[in-house]
């Protein structure tokens, strides 16, 4: 059930919540416990939620005594592989008090561009999601180069939405809504809701905004927005601070309606489990002819 207005976030049956780097590091890592809490609670009114969440370079970056984001890939890839250890920990520590376990997944762009990869990608989330264990996705920063990156995770919360067919996807910004033109300046108005296919070419932006933790900016979450809503996704853009309200459907952020002609992605219905000595599949050379799926092994 695609969400097709905010309230519907309320009554989603998959959700999945996409939260910055300068939102739950440095001075702000507290509010990890906020967004948790949230999460929790539509994890326990029976809601399937994925957790794309940045800060992994960012949480590395005062444990190695770094004063600013590297610049160079070697050491950001070190910065990822500390801070990723550091940062699930803090998730699950929080989940704890919810008795909730959390499940971490990583992607490179190519695991959603390439056919075998990204079926597992979607088959290993479902799973997941299956067994009532909530995903927190991130880049895998460790492995990714320049060429392979995905540039910004509001554009991964959008492609991993689009992945498991969730029914909206809410992109967690420092502002509670996004403006006509950068707040401040003169003229800038608060953008309440965005009708699929409006032009919004008349709107300043802004362009991508490297920090001192991440990347991002309007503009990431805008294009984000094109590209979830695209597959029938609705996507609201608000502040990490307001999550609890964001998740009930309360009339907050900037709302991108979902293009009402698009099929959103299906589940991919039962997962099968590893097999048994009693029941191994038939080898890929000796199945049956016709046979339309294939056998995977997992290593």
């Amino acid at each position: 059930m695609s969400t097709l207005h905010r309230a519907d976030i309320a009554s989603a049956k998959r959700i999945v919540v996409k939260v910055g780097s300068s939102s739950i590091s440095g001075d702000q890592a507290a509010t990890i416990d906020a967004i948790v809490s949230a999460l929790a609670d539509v994890h326990a009114r029976g809601t399937e939620v994925v957790l794309v969440s940045s800060g992994a370079i960012a949480t590395a970056l005062p444990l190695l005594s770094l004063e600013g984001r590297p610049t160079d890939l070697a050491t950001q890839q070190a910065a990822a592989a500390v801070g990723q250890n550091v940062l699930m920990w803090r998730y699950q520590t929080s989940l704890d008090r919810f008795g909730v376990l959390a499940g971490q997944v990583l992607l490179t762009a190519g695991d959603l561009e390439n056919a075998t990869p990204r079926s597992n990608a979607r088959r290993a989330m479902e799973r997941l999601l299956g067994l009532r264990i909530l995903p927190i996705v991130n880049e895998n920063d460790t492995v990714a180069t320049h060429e392979i990156r995905f540039g910004d995770n509001d554009r991964l919360a959008a492609l991993v939405a689009e992945l498991i067919g969730a029914d909206a996807l809410v992109l967690l910004s420092d502002i509670e809504n996004l403006y006509t033109r950068p707040p401040g300046q003169p003229g800038a108005r608060a953008i309440e809701r965005v009708t699929f296919g409006d032009d919004l070419s008349g709107y300043e932006f802004g362009s991508v905004v490297v920090n001192s933790v991440g990347t991002g900016g309007a503009a990431t979450k805008v294009s984000a927005a094109r590209l979830a809503t695209a597959a029938g996704v609705g996507v609201l853009v608000t502040s990490a601070a307001r999550v609890a309200d964001a998740l009930s459907g309360a009339p907050i952020g900037t709302w991108f309606e979902p293009d009402p002609r698009a099929t959103p992605a299906t589940p991919t219905g039962p997962v099968r489990t590893a097999p048994t000595s009693a029941n191994l599949p038939v080898a890929a050379a000796d199945a049956p002819a016709g046979s339309a799926e294939p056998v995977d092994t997992l290593g």
